[in-house]
C-alpha cells in the first residue's frame, strides 16, 4: 500500500525510466568548499532535461536537494519533503540555503512528475562542505 497526497494505492506507483549517460552534479559548492552560513548551491545536469513537478515528459525531472541524510530515501515512493530533503518542483537549477556552522553533506537527486526517483535513479556524487561561522 502506498499513500501519495493522501491517497492510498495498492500498486506500486510508477518510476520513470532516466538515461544511463544521465549525469546529477553540483556546480557550486565543491567538495570540501568553506562557506558562509548562507550561500547559493547551483545545480547542473547532463542528458536529461528539467521540468517542473507534474510534466511527465521523457527524460525530465526535477531537483531535490538531500541536506546531512546519512542513509538515501527509498527509490519507491515520492521523496519526503523535510529540513533534509528540498524540494525544487518548480524546476529550479539553484537556491539560497542557509546552514548552521559545522561540516555538512549534499547530494542531489532527481524526481519525476512525482517525486519519485528516476530507473536507474540520477544522484549526485555526496559532497561535504563546512559552513564557516558567522561575522
Amino acid at each position: 500500500l502506498v499513500v501519495l497526497g493522501g491517497y492510498a494505492f495498492a500498486e506500486q506507483l510508477p518510476r520513470s525510466p532516466a538515461p544511463a549517460d544521465a549525469e546529477l552534479y553540483f556546480i557550486s559548492p565543491k567538495d570540501g568548499d568553506v562557506v558562509p552560513p548562507t550561500f547559493t548551491v547551483r545545480f547542473g545536469l547532463r542528458g536529461m532535461g528539467v521540468a517542473a513537478a507534474g510534466v511527465d515528459a521523457p527524460n525530465t525531472g526535477h531537483h531535490h536537494l538531500l541536506i546531512d541524510l546519512d542513509e538515501p530515501p527509498s527509490l519507491e515512493v515520492p521523496l519526503p519533503a523535510n529540513e533534509h530533503v528540498k524540494h525544487f518542483g518548480a524546476g529550479q537549477t539553484e537556491t539560497e540555503i542557509t546552514l548552521a556552522p559545522g561540516t555538512h553533506t549534499l547530494q542531489l537527486m532527481l524526481g519525476n512528475h512525482l517525486h519519485i526517483p528516476h530507473d536507474p535513479p540520477v544522484v549526485s556524487e555526496k559532497i561535504t562542505i563546512t559552513v564557516s561561522e558567522p561575522r
